[in-house]
């Protein structure tokens, strides 16, 4: 069996320990609200794909975004070397408000803490029975944390304690530009303010600016229905307070997704989410290489307006991305 396949088969499970809530209307195929977690691109203002249909004015969408990341990475060259050895969980409570016909606005408030975690013993069982390489991580410190960056001697960043707080405010804005019963495609924008601690990785230290195009398209067939939706855009940075020598100004984003809704309470996504680097003048891959991550899961609606998503990422370039990561989101209108 291949990494894949078995990364599929993890994911799969997920669904199989849920039952049929006992009513609930036609579930909705949006992205999953994931962005690369690793922890040194989680502090920047990179958006979410967002929803391709705005809220009706009045309309409001609150919702609790749970992102729990493994990291593992060890690399090094003759001028540096890192580790990224811990584990981030990312609390995000967001709402989004249908302001006006075709406009609505949003805010999304993390909680982000960094630990050694408990995930480290189950991900190299899971190397293990699949016969995965750990790639050296059972040869190190189980549930630790290190996010350690070294350059020509010096050392760049070091975060080895826990610890917990707010992080960088995202306000967002979608406008609709054309909208066909669940097809649709909104112009989005955002603002990331530098609310967090950079010193301890809860924040980027910069002021961000998000632009984007989100579009969906969709339709029904005899085994359910489907929808397919894409995003791209651009991220500008302020100077930041991380690597500020090395950082970027400007980055690349995009996401490609398939949903398939056999009933109407469940749909299965598969999403992959990329952009460019945010930073330069290295050689580690996971300081400045592209980053591509595949998140397979789904939805589960549980009445006309509450919704669970359910997803599991994989990195699909090595070490640009946790190695694996766990999305739960709950949302409800009204």
């Amino acid at each position: 069996m291949t990494r894949t396949a078995g990364f599929h088969t993890i994911a799969a499970v997920c669904f199989t320990i849920l039952f049929a809530p006992s009513a609930a209307a036609a579930t909705e195929i949006v992205p999953f609200e994931s962005t690369n977690q690793s922890p040194l691109v989680q502090i920047y203002g990179l958006p979410g794909a967002g929803n391709a249909v705005v809220l009706p004015r009045g309309r409001t969408e609150v919702g609790l975004n749970v992102a729990l990341s493994n990291n593992y990475a060890v690399n090094e060259n003759s001028r540096e070397d890192i580790i990224l050895d811990g584990e981030t969980t990312r609390f995000t409570v967001a709402a989004r408000y249908g302001l006006f016909p075709g406009l609505e606005v949003g805010v999304k408030i993390p909680y982000i803490s960094h630990s050694g975690g408990f995930l480290d013993g189950f991900i190299e069982g899971y190397h293990g029975a699949f016969g995965f390489p750990n790639a050296g991580r059972d040869q190190a410190p189980q549930n630790r944390l290190l996010y350690r960056y070294r350059r020509d001697g010096v050392e760049k960043l070091r975060i080895d304690s826990s610890g917990s707080g707010i992080g960088d405010l995202l306000l967002t804005t979608a406008l609709q530009l054309y909208q066909e019963e669940i097809q649709g495609m909104t112009l989005n924008a955002a603002i990331k303010l530098p609310t967090g601690d950079s010193d301890q990785l809860r924040g980027s230290g910069s002021t961000d600016f998000s632009l984007w195009l989100h579009e969906r398209t969709g339709g029904a067939f005899s085994a359910g229905n489907w929808a397919s939706y894409g995003s791209a855009g651009i991220l500008f940075m302020r100077e930041g307070k991380v690597l500020p020598d090395q950082q970027k100004r400007w980055v690349g984003f995009g996401t490609l997704g398939i949903g398939w809704a056999p009933l109407e309470w469940i749909s299965f996504k598969v999403q992959a989410d990329a952009h460019t680097p945010f930073f330069s003048d290295s050689d580690l891959k996971e300081i400045a290489a592209n980053a591509v991550q595949l998140i397979v899961g789904g939805t589960i609606s549980f009445s006309e307006r509450t919704a669970l998503d359910i997803g599991v990422s994989e990195d699909l370039i090595v070490n640009t991305s946790p190695d694996v990561a766990f999305y739960f989101t709950l949302r409800t209108r009204f």
